[in-house]
């Protein structure tokens, strides 16, 4: 990874890139634009499948993790989905974030402000491991690498990893940078992974968000149009 000051390097930069953002409409991600909620619609039927696929439809007893949770969105839709909230853990390395995250989620939740290249737990706690537009914000490939091999070392090893990510750059954002197929192979190197192309590029999404529905799902079944990779990793 390079020295620890390195990782603390990229730590403060990915906080002030962040920060940054904090000006960015909320206009621009409401659900209210149907461009938008057809996006979160398409990602959230891929997940059940993904996890209908991997005998994950009885989430009261699995153990689950996410790296970079936010305010805990997924995490909600974990509930909503039957999983128990004492058996739910998020991590993110944003203050505010945290903080909204516990008042949108019950108390069971356990919720930390931490970086996931030094996870606290201890190894195969978890059956399922997620990340969601995370690895994009890290610029950094060793501390890439590093959290990779955190989410392997608490995963069990029957369990798996749910992966979400731009898999093109956005030349808009100097502040995220693309993960490749090549590089989710490398990260994961011995493991078992499997990757489907989704989500139309958001700013076209939101253009057709005026639109027919079908002219969005055309555009996302073409997979031209498609930004991110969705998939299952396992060891």
């Amino acid at each position: 990874m390079g020295s620890l000051s390195r990782g603390g390097t990229e730590e403060r930069r990915i906080l002030d890139a962040y920060a940054r953002r904090q000006h960015v409409s909320r206009e621009r991600y409401s659900p209210f634009n149907r461009g938008n909620l057809l996006q979160a619609q398409e990602l959230e039927r891929c997940v059940i499948e993904l996890f209908r696929r991997h005998s994950r439809t009885h989430l009261e007893g699995e153990r689950i993790l996410e790296i970079g949770c936010g305010s805990g969105h997924w995490l909600r839709k974990f509930i909503e989905w039957g999983a128990r909230p004492e058996n739910l853990f998020g991590i993110d390395l944003i203050k505010d974030r945290i903080t909204a995250a516990r008042h949108l989620l019950p108390p069971d939740v356990t919720l930390e402000c931490s970086n996931a290249a030094q996870l606290r737990f201890a190894d195969e706690a978890f059956d399922v491991v997620c990340q969601l537009t995370v690895f994009t914000s890290i610029l950094d490939p060793g501390l890439r690498t590093r959290i990779a091999s955190e989410m392997l070392r608490v995963l069990k090893k029957k369990g798996i990893i749910l992966w979400y990510d731009f898999h093109v750059n956005n030349p808009w954002n100097a502040d995220v940078r693309r993960v490749t197929k090549r590089e989710i192979i490398d990260l994961f190197a011995g493991c078992r992974l499997k990757l489907w192309r989704i989500t139309v590029a958001p700013p076209l999404a939101r253009a057709l968000g005026a639109m027919p529905s079908l002219v969005y799902w055309t555009a996302s079944g073409t997979k031209i149009f498609c930004t991110h990779y969705v998939g299952i990793i396992e060891k």
